[in-house]
C-alpha cells in the first residue's frame, strides 16, 4: 500500500515539463497571456532568502517549540500542560515547512550549523532526509502528471481503473485515501511511510530511516522513564497532531474540487502548479503555524521561494491570483475529503459514487 507523505527535495526552480516555451494553456484562465517560461523568470525575482529573516525564524520557532514542551512536562495545572502540548504539536508544523524549505535550498542554503539542526529535526520527528529529498522530488516533478505517479503523494485512480481493480486493490485504495489514515499519520505516512517501508525496502539507500526509529524511540523511552504524562503531552500528543494536520494539507493542496489533472502527454510543469496545487484560506495565525504552506500553488511553480515570501509573490504575480480554493472550513474539509477518484469524462475528482 502506498500512502501520501508529507515529503520535500531540492527541486530545480525552473524544471520545464513539455511545450513550457509557448504560453501556458491556462494562461487565458489566469488572466494572463505571459508563456510559461517567461511566468517561471518573474518568479525568482522572490526566490531569494532575507538570510537574518531565515535565521529569525528559525531561532524564534526552536525557542517557542522548547517552551511549550517545557511546559507540557511542568508539574503545574493540567490544563495548562494539555494546551502547551497542543501549540507545540501546531509548531512542529511550522517546524517542518522550516525543515521542507532547507531541503528545497529555499533557506540557509550551505549552512552547516542549519544542516545539523535539519538533519536533527528530521531524524526526531520521522522525517529522514534520504527518503524526504527522494520522495517528494518526485512529487515535484510529477504532479498531476497522469494518475499513476504516487510516489511522494496519496494515489489516484481514474473511475475506469478503479472499475476494473480486483475488490483488494480497491480495498487498499480506499484505505490509502480514508481520513483515519490522514487521522493516523503518526503511524500510517510518518512512521510506516517515511521509515519503516523504505528502510525494509531499501535498507542501504535509507539507513537514515533506521537512526531516525532510532532516535524517536529512544526520545520516547526517555520520556516515559521520567514520567509517562510527559510521553504523552512532550511527544505523543504534539506528533500526533502534526502527523494528522500534516497528512491533511498534503491531501488537500492536491485533492480539491478544482483541481485538474493531465496526461503525461498533455502535462505541463506550470500549468500543473496554477492547476493542480491549491490555495488553502486560513487565518492569519494558522498561515502562520503552517509556515504559508497554503499559498501551494506559488511554492510549486517554484519552489525556491522562501515560505515568508509565498504571500508577496502572489500579491505580485496576476497569475498566481486566481487558484483553485479550499479552507479549513469542516464544509471544505468534507468536501476535499469525499473526493476518491477522477472522471476523465466529467475532468474533475469524484466521489467513488461518481458524485
Amino acid at each position: 500500500m502506498k500512502l501520501g507523505s508529507l515529503q520535500a527535495s531540492r527541486a530545480p526552480a525552473a524544471s520545464f515539463g513539455a511545450g513550457e516555451g509557448a504560453a501556458s494553456p491556462d494562461a487565458a484562465a489566469h488572466g494572463s497571456a505571459r508563456s510559461s517560461k517567461d511566468l517561471l523568470i518573474v518568479s525568482r525575482q522572490f526566490a531569494s532568502e532575507f538570510r537574518w529573516l531565515s535565521w529569525w525564524h528559525l531561532w524564534s520557532s526552536l525557542f517557542l517549540f522548547g517552551a511549550l514542551t517545557t511546559v507540557a512536562v511542568l508539574d503545574i495545572f493540567a490544563w495548562w500542560r494539555v494546551l502547551a502540548s497542543i501549540l507545540a504539536g501546531l509548531l512542529l508544523v511550522r517546524l517542518f515547512i522550516l525543515f521542507h524549505d532547507f531541503q528545497h535550498g529555499a533557506i540557509l542554503h550551505g549552512s552547516p550549523i542549519a544542516r545539523v539542526i535539519m538533519l536533527i529535526y528530521g531524524l526526531a520527528t520521522l522525517n529522514p532526509p534520504s527518503v524526504w529529498n527522494r520522495s517528494h522530488g518526485h512529487h515535484h516533478q510529477n504532479n498531476a502528471k497522469g494518475f499513476d505517479s504516487n510516489i511522494g503523494s496519496f494515489p489516484v485512480m481514474t473511475t475506469e481503473d478503479y472499475a476494473a481493480a480486483s475488490r483488494s486493490e480497491r480495498f487498499l485504495y480506499a484505505v490509502s485515501r480514508h481520513p483515519l489514515t490522514m487521522a493516523a499519520g503518526y503511524l500510517t505516512v510518518f512512521l510506516y511511510g517515511m521509515c519503516a517501508r523504505p528502510l525494509l525496502l531499501c535498507p542501504k539507500r535509507h539507513l537514515d530511516a533506521g537512526f531516525a526509529i532510532l532516535l524517536h524511540a529512544g526520545i520516547g523511552i526517555a520520556l516515559a522513564v521520567w514520567e509517562f504524562d510527559n510521553l504523552l503531552l512532550a511527544m505523543i500528543v504534539p506528533m500526533c497532531i502534526a502527523s494528522a494536520f500534516g497528512a491533511y494539507l498534503f491531501y488537500a493542496q492536491h485533492n480539491f474540487p478544482a483541481v485538474k489533472l493531465r496526461t503525461r502527454k498533455e502535462w505541463t510543469y506550470v500549468e500543473a502548479a496554477l492547476s493542480s496545487s491549491s490555495f488553502i484560506r486560513m487565518s492569519w495565525l494558522m498561515h502562520w503555524f503552517t509556515g504559508n504552506i497554503g499559498y501551494h500553488h506559488v511554492h510549486h511553480l517554484n519552489a525556491r521561494i522562501p515560505f515568508y515570501r509565498l504571500p508577496e509573490a502572489m500579491a505580485v504575480i496576476p497569475e498566481l491570483q486566481t487558484p483553485g480554493t479550499t479552507s479549513l472550513r469542516p464544509h471544505d474539509v468534507a468536501a476535499c475529503l469525499r473526493l476518491k477518484l477522477w472522471d476523465p469524462k466529467k475532468d474533475r475528482l469524484v466521489t467513488f459514487a461518481g458524485d
